[in-house]
């Protein structure tokens, strides 16, 4: 069955940097665009990014872009988050999810989804 497992969350200062991990199995990761999104407290899922199969073709959410970057490791079936110049509002959990069709920014249409891993942007 489809699994994907988040890491690499934690506490960290405003302006600092975290890099998240996405760890895929149960599918044939690279055949399959890929998807980050958030959930601040008391607030609804948030689209961040999402990466096609090979990595080429990348798309952001306008808050992120230039702070964030999206990629993937097919051979480990993973992908990744970066996240640099954090802020106090990127504040949430994060999520990797999986949608079995056609690309989409609307996070109520994934199908598949982690546990999430908490990013807590604090001084």
């Amino acid at each position: 069955q489809v699994q994907l497992e988040e890491s690499g969350g934690g506490l960290v200062q405003p302006g600092g940097s975290l890099r998240l991990s996405c760890a895929a199995s149960g599918f044939t990761f690279s055949g399959y665009w890929m998807y980050w999104v958030r959930q601040a407290p008391g607030k609804g899922l948030e689209w961040l990014s999402c990466i096609n199969t090979g990595g080429d073709d990348i798309h952001y959410e306008d808050s992120v872009k230039g702070r964030f970057t999206i990629s993937r490791d097919n051979a480990k079936n993973t992908v990744y988050l970066q996240m640099n110049a954090l802020k106090s509002d990127d504040t949430a959990v994060y999520y990797c999810a999986l949608r079995d069709g056609s690309l989409t920014r609307n996070a109520l249409e994934y199908h598949y989804w982690g546990q999430g891993t908490q990013v807590t942007v604090s001084s």
